[in-house]
């Protein structure tokens, strides 16, 4: 699983939105899309839908999407030691989509929201445009990783959990897991727990679903997308575990926040039931990269090694740098600012890509000063 892709190879073999946004001669780094092919057994099963059946599939009467939710349910059960209720299970188009609708079932504005920040920048967009205050968990270097102090829930009406979290890295352990359960109970907290890129964690790191902890209080979300590559097939799955949050959605017309389309839970379903072989290949690539980085990065830039994703936040002690690097190294990374509280200095790297792109992006980026 190694491509030995020039940038100009891939940017005319891909047309979607991290190459189509760039200029002449630079390398994306931004968006979390990744640069690899598409897990066979995706490709497969497409293929099979495409020349079979398109009419309305046979689970579209199921409110849980019948093999999404069962395809779900056996791979937690079968990575994670968590046996989910299938019949609990729904679907969104994405992440955020299903933050939007929890939102808007179970709170009002004014209501706080706990985060831990730096935070994956659309559900803070999400938390603005919808007047819900942000409390911020703040992370705080910590060696070689990273921690985060709990602040004071007063006032707060959902804790949002990314974990692994984005844009860090870091993966939590089961006694921090365990403190923010003991926060979510001392203040009657819905805890949404962002799972979506547990499939990416690398070891000796584990991933605990939240659910095991505190079941009654977690919806949790997840996908293939981000493990999988699969960000265009739009969907995504909710478990929910808060009886309170089911009856909310319950009361909701049926269609109003769409349903999952049929290629999207082919996709899944492949990916989840079939594609391991090929995820074990892009986590060795991945778990390469992200010690090739450390190498290799120049010491402009300060960087601890991710525990999961394929994303490196990097620290360049000044605001503004994504636009600089573009500029003048030609290579498009996420300015970190948007990821609200402490990312302002910040800047991150997708690096999963090939070997050769990722040895051109940190040769260009060793240029900056």
């Amino acid at each position: 699983m190694n491509p030995a892709y020039r940038p100009e190879d891939l940017k005319a073999q891909n047309d979607g939105f991290k190459w189509a946004k760039v200029g002449p001669g630079v390398i994306p780094a931004w968006i979390a899309d990744m640069d690899l092919p598409t897990a066979p057994a995706v490709i497969e099963a497409l293929r099979r839908r495409v020349g079979a059946d398109l009419g309305y599939p046979a689970w579209l009467d199921k409110p849980n999407a019948g093999p999404l939710a069962e395809a779900f349910a056996e791979r937690m059960a079968g990575r994670y030691n968590w046996s989910p209720d299938p019949s609990l299970v729904r679907s969104f188009s994405d992440l955020n989509q299903a933050l939007q609708v929890l939102l808007h079932v179970w709170t009002k504005p004014g209501d706080g929201v706990a985060v831990h920040t730096p935070a994956y920048h659309p559900f803070l967009t999400t938390l603005q445009i919808m007047e819900r205050p942000l409390y911020a968990i703040q992370a705080e270097p910590d060696g070689d990783s990273w921690r985060f102090e709990v602040p004071d829930l007063t006032g707060c009406r959902v804790l949002l959990l990314v974990n692994p979290h984005n844009p860090t890295g870091r993966v939590f352990t089961r006694e921090e897991l365990t403190a923010l359960a003991e926060q979510a109970e001392r203040h009657d907290l819905l805890v949404i727990s962002d799972e979506i890129h547990s499939d990416l964690t690398f070891e000796p790191h584990q991933h605990i679903p939240f659910a095991t902890i505190l079941p009654e209080r977690t919806v949790t979300l997840t996908s293939a997308t981000k493990a999988f590559n699969l960000g265009g097939i739009r969907v995504s799955v909710a478990h929910l575990g808060h009886q309170g949050v089911r009856k909310a959605l319950e009361a909701q017309p049926p269609f109003v926040y769409g349903s999952a389309n049929l290629f999207g839970v082919e996709a899944t379903v492949a990916a989840w039931r079939h594609g391991d072989a090929w995820l074990d290949e892009v986590r060795a690539l991945l778990d390469r990269h992200r010690h090739t980085i450390a190498d290799r990065l120049p010491g402009t830039f300060r960087y601890r090694i991710p525990q999961a994703t394929y994303l490196a936040w990097l620290h360049v002690g000044r605001e503004g740098m994504a636009e600089v690097i573009e500029r003048e190294a030609k290579v498009l990374l996420t300015d970190g600012a948007g990821f609200g509280p402490g990312g302002a200095e910040y800047v991150r790297l997708n690096f999963a890509t090939s070997e050769p792109i990722l040895t051109e992006i940190l040769n260009r980026l060793s240029g900056i000063r």
